[in-house]
């Protein structure tokens, strides 16, 4: 292995290093990380790159690079957007036949964020179709495989974002989180997945499934480059109306003064006794954690048993909420404005009906019909007004338990990838995927997933959530973990 691709299969921290010390060029990294991508083009992780205006932002880094000016981090880093995050002239299918011919006239907040650091977008990542889904099979792309093995999915909906810095394309990407969608897939795929506080990240530029879930973070390849990726991102923006006006913490720089500190002393971490039940989970995702419990202990964190009583009505919670909400969003893909339009359409309504119909997939159709169910009179205040006070009872919950505790840990999810096709008949079974994660969601949290070792010869992922705004405890704690028992489960073999 050259030490181009040694240091692509590395961590950004790791790149950078080689970077400013001139071993390789940014032109360089970007061109090992074209290859890579055609190397496991079978992944289908990759849905559009922009090789010529990567390669000339690379150009444009290095020359930043001689003459020693002053660089981001993420300066001459390769890096891959969901393709739900908007950049001008470029597409933004969203993985949909609806916006199959769309490109985006701006920036999302978060691409102008990171081209103003220097970050060299390579292209954009395949995803279930406007996020609506758990595996990544939703797609007009087909479905993304899991570089672990590629019978298996490699989880959803960021599961191209997730894929790709598993099997080293990059060091870092960018996802949505509405439900557990990044964290899912970082946890199937063995790598680092941040879900910010709710208005932590401008949501501006990423195209809408439930405006008061989604949130844009990152998918790494450890907890202090999502760090630093999460300085980079996070910040007001009067455009978002739901973007917190709070002064952004230097994330990056408190991890660098919690290692100096040493030990996790005087940390409480919380264990909901509804996390860890035997039935429905399997036992090696149990074992794994537990085993992390043990190291984090020795690190000096103490653990508490807490209760979250409402966490059986997350997911009919969730699902009530998000698809009222998609519904709501995705009314403006009418075949009118921008999108598919249905050809030689007999009036309007026959525009609207065959635009629709013929645009958006399965799993689309069936969350916008269930949304406009309980949106409808006679069923909204029974579906959608109780959905919504379930939502303050389940925040109430974590609320009652930070009193006690600075974080709480759990598995990220009750089993390791599964095969894909398996579950496409069975959408509850599907929807159940998401049952350790949707909670963060609901009640504004921040999360992180992490790797804590394999079972069945896959990855494993713990979850660790704090309080709104509470991101600095939890990269604290992941960071802690990972330094002192590296679970890195590395890169995964050429051929499954």
């Amino acid at each position: 292995m050259s030490l181009v691709e040694k240091l692509l299969a590395g961590t950004l921290g790791e790149q950078r290093e080689g970077l400013d010390r001139r071993d390789i060029s940014a032109r360089e990294l970007v061109a090992a990380s074209f290859s890579r991508i055609t190397a496991r083009e079978s992944l289908t992780a990759v849905v559009s790159r922009r090789d010529e205006a990567a390669l000339a932002s690379a150009e444009a880094s290095d020359a930043r690079i001689m003459r020693g000016e002053p660089l981001s981090k993420l300066d001459g880093i390769p890096i891959l957007l969901k393709d739900n995050i908007v950049q001008a002239g470029e597409p933004a299918t969203c993985a949909s036949r609806i916006l199959g011919n769309f490109v985006s006239p701006y920036d999302a907040f978060v691409t102008e964020r990171l081209a103003a650091a220097g970050a060299i977008i390579v292209g954009r990542t395949n995803m279930d179709e406007f996020a609506m889904g758990s595996s990544t099979e939703n797609s007009i792309y087909g479905p993304s495989h899991n570089p672990w093995d590629e019978t298996r999915t490699c989880g959803g909906s960021s599961g191209g974002s997730a894929a790709a810095v598993a099997a080293g394309m990059v060091p870092l990407a960018f996802g949505s989180d509405t439900g557990g969608s990044i964290r899912q897939p970082a946890s199937y795929c063995g790598v680092v997945g941040l879900k910010p506080s709710y208005g932590r990240v401008s949501r501006w530029g990423l195209v809408a499934f439930a405006s008061s879930l989604d949130q844009i973070g990152p998918l790494a390849r450890s907890v202090s480059d999502c760090a630093l990726a999460l300085d980079l991102i996070a910040g007001h923006d009067a455009k978002d109306s739901t973007s917190i006006p709070e002064d952004i913490p230097n994330w990056s720089g408190d991890l660098e003064k919690a290692r100096a500190a040493g030990s996790l002393d005087g940390l409480a971490i919380g264990l909901p006794r509804e996390y860890f039940v035997e039935e429905g989970v399997e036992p090696g995702i149990l074992a794994r954690v537990r085993e992390a419990i043990t190291t984090l202990e020795e690190a000096g964190a103490s653990f508490e048993e807490i209760s979250l009583p409402h966490t059986a009505y997350t997911i009919a919670t969730y699902y009530l909420i998000a698809t009222a909400e998609a519904s709501s969003n995705l009314a403006r893909f009418d075949g009118v404005r921008y999108g598919r339009r249905a050809e030689q359409p007999k009036d309007l309504n026959d525009l609207y009906e065959r635009s629709r119909s013929e645009g958006f997939s399965a799993e689309v159709k069936r969350r916008i019909l269930l949304g406009t169910y309980v949106l409808s009179a006679g069923y909204y205040d029974a579906y959608y007004v109780k959905a919504q006070r379930v939502r303050t009872l389940i925040r109430r919950d974590f609320e009652a338990a930070f009193e006690s505790c600075d974080a709480i840990l759990t598995p990220t999810t009750p089993e390791v990838a599964f095969r894909l096709g398996s579950k496409s008949d069975d959408p509850l079974s599907m929807y159940l995927s998401d049952v350790y994660t949707v909670s963060a969601n609901l009640a504004g949290l921040p999360a992180l997933s992490m790797p804590c070792g394999m079972s069945e010869g896959m990855p494993v992922g713990m979850q660790l959530l704090g309080p709104p705004l509470g991101e600095a405890a939890i990269l604290r704690i992941g960071d802690a973990y990972e330094r002192r028992c590296d679970q890195s489960v590395g890169l995964p073999p050429e051929k499954s």
